[in-house]
């Protein structure tokens, strides 16, 4: 047998290792924290600063209140109003297909279909996530953009509805999704107190388990908007590259990102003030990112159960 002195001296050398390990993994936690606040803080600096040069060029007046967007004309005019017109339309047409359809099937997934045909369908609108951007791009302009001609007048071969559309598709899965796993969230006493009440299941549906997963679809809600904000190739590929100020889907317009693409592609010198125009749209579009996530944490502290 082993004496008990021996034992004891093993367990409490474990026991002193024991925290040392435990330090080692809190400080690994904490680079790899740290390696995401570094870069955040690096991004803002870099935006920041190309943004006050270019500032000092412009004037906070004319990127503001100017409505025409010609940063590469040999008369150029720096408003953004243009810009933001193109992402807020193709990314509203996004939405407006993506959220119902995607609020639809999460019901249906969550509430109404058998173990079998879950098992089947949600893997399957799932693969629509992994189609690449190109992909999607190359349809909007080639099949959706002539499909909507015959029946929508007046519709130019680069618009933003087609690019809207195709959008709306990709982001689908993820308000599915997301919306699914929060209606499976809500606890089986809630549907079974409505039930007792008399409450039939599209009743239950409607005024228990939707109320209840508020939260987390507006957090769905949210991640796709994002989403179609910064989304870059598709309307790049489709919507066409002419910033105006309009919210009619049936022309070409430009959308934040897509003008990012356009002036990285290497035509601009660098450190010139048509250079700086990628920093300072970057900038707007991190702005707009940032106050679309905080009304969206403020909805979700206000919706039912999700927090105060």
């Amino acid at each position: 047998m082993v004496p008990s002195e021996l034992v004891l001296g093993v367990h409490g050398r474990a026991l002193r290792a024991a925290p040392v390990r435990e330090r080692l993994v809190e400080l690994a936690l904490l680079a790899c924290a740290g390696v995401s606040v570094v870069t955040t803080v690096g991004i803002v600096l870099v935006l920041a600063g190309e943004s006050v040069a270019f500032f000092r060029e412009v004037g906070l007046r004319a990127f503001l209140f100017d409505t025409q967007w010609t940063p590469l004309f040999s008369s150029p005019r720096y408003g953004i109003w243009p810009l933001i017109a193109g992402t807020a339309l193709t990314s509203g047409i996004a939405m407006l297909v993506a959220v119902p359809l995607g609020l639809l099937a999460a019901v249906f997934l969550a509430e109404l279909a058998p173990d079998g045909a879950r098992r089947v369908l949600k893997p399957l609108l799932e693969v629509l996530a992994g189609v690449p951007t190109l992909v999607y791009g190359a349809f909007a302009l080639l099949v959706v953009t002539p499909a909507l001609q015959r029946v929508v007048p007046g519709l130019a071969g680069f618009n933003a509805l087609s690019p809207g559309l195709v959008m709306g598709v990709m982001i689908l899965p993820l308000v599915a999704s997301l919306s699914d796993d929060a209606l499976r969230a809500v606890p089986m006493p809630q549907r079974e107190g409505a039930w007792a009440l008399g409450a039939g299941r599209v009743p239950t549906i409607l005024r228990v388990v939707l109320p209840a997963a508020r939260s987390g679809i507006v957090a769905a809600g949210t991640l796709a908007l994002g989403r179609a904000v910064g989304e870059t190739m598709i309307v790049a590929i489709a919507a066409g590259q002419e910033p105006r100020l309009t919210l009619d889907p049936r022309v070409p317009i430009e959308t934040m990102t897509a003008f990012i693409v356009q002036v990285s592609l290497g035509d601009v010198a660098a450190g010139t003030l048509a250079s700086r125009t990628i920093f300072v749209v970057g900038a707007a579009l991190f702005v707009l990112t940032l106050v679309l996530n905080l009304l969206a944490r403020r909805a979700v502290k206000t919706a039912p159960g999700g927090g105060s």
